[in-house]
């Protein structure tokens, strides 16, 4: 390189790129962008200390960019005088963040050099009336192409096409065909597989199709968390699924076909539903019920845990497990600090035994909820559109000035609680009895025991109440300890209720 100063001394010089969604530069990766910089420092005999890179960040949206904030740090130091970018909105599209920028200029001496629009000279006013006005002119850039990109979302989610964005899981089949994209990491193209996200995937919308099923059959979300960490299903970012994943995406109307733009539904989607919509109302109607438990503390481990009554005296508590007090083993207790005697993992097998008994006799069929014969699905679904189409007319009413805000509020109110009801009568029809697998079973013990712990536990609650009683001392008639006579029985269900 050829020095610009006396003396042997050579400038020094620092290059900054960046990559993201914006117009100039697009499709430039950061290799070009600082070949570009770097051939620019060439020609002026320039020394480059060092290169900034932020990759897939932009600059409009006020992210932090630690490339840049790194750049900063070290002109604040001295580390050069002159910073190299490919344009002047690859530095920063925000007049807070250049009016820091010419301070930090000014301060320290620094001067840019871009490859598209030449040098800015922060030191003079001209210099920085020039940088604001491309400053302004990059930030209007980017407000209309927001304004686009919003127009063009709220039409692809009104005609129901994929509005784009992180791929969600159960669509996205391989086309065959493969598209050029910039890897995150690097900021090179690369070719990476076209995906259909009009059709399903089949293993995710099968496990979409389970999950649905399972919280309707009084499943958890837990469960099935535990579900996928053991099948080693990821989310579609290759990530183990948490909670919030599992009900994220349980709740997404686009499982039943439904449109949605900025959390309204708007109509049907193109795309292959995967759930039936009866049954994406009935899990959304259970998962958002504010009865529902959604902080539940430690996992049950025990049968009756906070399932069991006590029935000592006049008390009716919940009964917990606990091993405190001396006692060798594990036993049933209630919050007042009755218990003693009550091993929990003997009452839970009483208990289960007794209800495999009861399941498994000829007319367990009569313990099974009547079905949805009684609910009108097509009429609900159509009254459900009815209703939507409504508050959407009213909104158009109100941004037309024909109706005022009073007005605007009573009537979305009134839909909106109409619509709460017909969703509670779909989530009536399409909620499966906890019974369901187990009543007609061939083996209802083996069945059973293929439940886990939380849909034994839903399917007890709603077949019936035990209620441990104060035992009786001694050995009993059957020469052992345990009072079985203690543990009562309240069925919900059946002749016995």
């Amino acid at each position: 390189m050829k020095s610009t100063q006396t003396g042997g001394a050579r400038t020094r010089a620092v290059i900054y790129c960046r990559i993201s969604q914006d117009r100039t530069g697009a499709g430039l990766g950061v290799d070009r962008q600082r070949e570009d910089c770097e051939a620019l420092a060439e020609r002026n005999g320039w020394d480059v200390a060092e290169t900034y890179v932020d990759n897939d960040i932009s600059a409009f949206t006020g992210k932090k960019r630690p490339g840049y904030e790194k750049m900063l740090a070290d002109l604040d130091q001295g580390a050069a005088t002159i910073v190299v970018a490919w344009h002047t909105d690859r530095l920063h599209r925000s007049p807070t963040e250049l009016e820091k920028y010419i301070a930090l200029s000014e301060r320290r001496g620094v001067s840019t050099h871009t490859v598209q629009a030449g040098e800015l000279d922060l030191s003079t006013p001209t210099g920085r009336m020039t940088a604001r006005i491309l400053g302004a002119v990059a930030r209007q850039e980017g407000e209309h192409k927001g304004e686009r990109v919003a127009r063009a979302r709220r039409q692809k989610a009104l005609n129901g096409e994929w509005m784009g964005g992180i791929r969600p899981f159960g669509w996205g089949m391989p086309t065959g065909e493969t598209k050029k994209k910039v890897d995150r990491k690097t900021g090179e193209e690369v070719e990476v597989p076209e995906l259909d996200m009009m059709k399903a995937v089949p293993e995710e919308a099968e496990a979409l199709r389970y999950w649905t099923d399972e919280i309707l059959s009084g499943g958890s979300i837990r469960g099935l968390v535990k579900w996928c960490a053991d099948k080693g299903i990821l989310t579609t970012r290759g990530n183990p699924v948490t909670h919030t994943d599992m009900r994220d995406m349980l709740l997404r109307p686009r499982n039943a076909g439904i449109a949605v733009y900025r959390g309204e539904e708007v109509g049907r989607g193109k795309w292959d539903p995967i759930v039936d919509e009866t049954k994406y109302r009935a899990v959304v109607a259970i998962l958002k019920n504010p009865d529902r438990r959604t902080t539940p503390g430690a996992t049950p481990k025990w049968l009756g845990s906070l399932l069991f009554r006590c029935g000592r005296g006049e008390c009716t508590e919940y009964v917990f497990v606990t091993q405190s007090g001396g006692r060798r083993f594990p036993s049933y207790r209630c919050q007042t600090g009755h218990g003693g005697g009550r091993r929990a993992e003997v009452v839970d097998q009483y208990v289960e035994d007794t209800v495999v008994a009861r399941l498994s006799q000829p007319d367990a069929h009569e313990l099974l909820l009547p079905g949805p014969d009684d609910v009108n699905v097509a009429g609900l679904q159509a009254e459900s559109e009815q209703i939507r189409r409504r508050m959407t007319d009213l909104a158009a009413l109100f941004g037309a000035g024909q109706i005022d805000m009073v007005q605007f509020t009573q009537g979305t109110d009134t839909a909106r609680a109409q619509l709460e009801g017909v969703t509670q009568q779909l989530a009536r029809a399409a909620t499966l009895d906890p019974l369901v697998g187990l009543v007609g079973a061939p083996d209802v013990r083996k069945a059973w025991k293929a439940l886990d712990l939380d849909r034994q536990r839903n399917a007890l609650r709603s077949l019936v109440e035990v209620t441990l009683k104060t035992p009786r001392p001694g050995r009993m008639p059957d020469g052992g300890y345990f009072d079985y006579d203690a543990v009562v029985f309240a069925w919900k269900r059946g002749q016995d209720a």
